[in-house]
């Protein structure tokens, strides 16, 4: 007999404002603990050293994650040259030291242009990506050092917001990347261009997908809202086809809600000739997402259970 997962049956999509200092996945279990939610993801990890925008996706919403997962990110951030770290961050132990005063914000600013539209990107030892199922930053730690493939990113906007010169500079930017971008190693990249080390010392997160920053709820304020009453937290829960908004959508009549929900392909009219869309049922109700097959009935892909 299958155990009884325990917390209550929790839908929907929490964007938080996450806290400095707390790993993605901490952050990801204080709000599943307040919520008393029996299942709950995140949508991709943030260093501790970063705030900002975090989607959690709770209950059926996990289904749907990784549309966020693959949808452009913006973040703010303050890069610090003249200084390199082996984490590329202010966490790490510093690695090099230059003289930063040389420069000036014209020759911040055309370095940044460079690095602005697709570039080739090695990702940082220190970071969650596995080799041979280790997390790199585990390896990292050992002192040890792995060859990584380089992978190609977008930097839709890169902007200078400040310039602070000085033997160690400081330079407030504005990204707006693609999915699987490390803006510690957009800094470092930054630097090289003009032969310096470099680090990240802040990083916000401003947007994820859909998702803004000013939708976004902290997790002090969570708590106030859970002291008063658990279900009072279902208020600032968003919904699950939030990050399906880019999608096809279309309704269903009754019958055709009743043999897809069975797994059954149903014609749709109307209906867009290929590609994944939105199910809805005749009252709006969303039922998941579906799949235009060759004959052009639509075939259920991934459905939610709220029931």
């Amino acid at each position: 007999m299958a155990r009884r997962r325990r917390g209550r049956a929790v839908n929907g999509i929490l964007i938080l404002d996450k806290p400095l200092g707390l790993t993605s996945n901490a952050a990801l279990q204080a709000c599943k603990r307040l919520f008393d939610a029996a299942k709950a993801g995140h949508t991709g990890s943030l260093d501790p050293l970063a705030t900002g925008v975090l989607p959690l996706c709770f209950g059926e919403a996990t289904k749907f994650s990784q549309f966020v997962l693959d949808a452009d990110k913006a973040y703010t951030s303050t890069f610090v040259l003249g200084v390199g770290t082996d984490t590329l961050d202010v966490e790490g132990e510093i690695t090099a030291r230059a003289d930063a005063s040389v420069i000036n914000e014209s020759t911040v600013r055309n370095a940044m242009s460079a690095l602005t539209g697709d570039i080739e990107q090695v990702p940082p030892m220190y970071s969650a990506l596995k080799r041979n199922g280790q997390p790199l930053y585990k390896l990292a730690r050992q002192g040890v050092e792995v060859e990584r493939a380089s992978r190609r990113v977008t930097i839709r906007e890169f902007e200078c917001l400040a310039f602070r010169p000085g033997v160690a500079a400081e330079v407030d930017v504005a990204v707006h990347c693609s999915k699987g971008t490390y803006i510690r190693s957009l800094a470092e990249a930054l630097g090289e261009k003009m032969g310096l080390p470099a680090h990240v010392s802040a990083l916000r997160r401003t947007l994820a997908g859909p998702y803004a920053l000013q939708e976004s709820i902290s997790l002090n304020r969570l708590e106030e809202v859970a002291a008063i009453g658990v279900g009072g937290l279902d208020d600032y829960l968003c919904p699950m086809d939030g990050p399906l908004q880019g999608l096809p959508a279309v309704s269903l009549v009754e019958s055709s809600t009743f043999y897809l929900q069975r797994g059954q392909p149903v014609m749709v009219p109307n209906a867009p000739q290929n590609g994944i869309l939105r199910l809805y049922a005749a009252n709006q109700r969303f039922l998941g997402i579906g799949e235009v097959l060759d004959d052009g009935r639509v075939a259920p892909r991934r459905l939610v259970n709220d029931s």
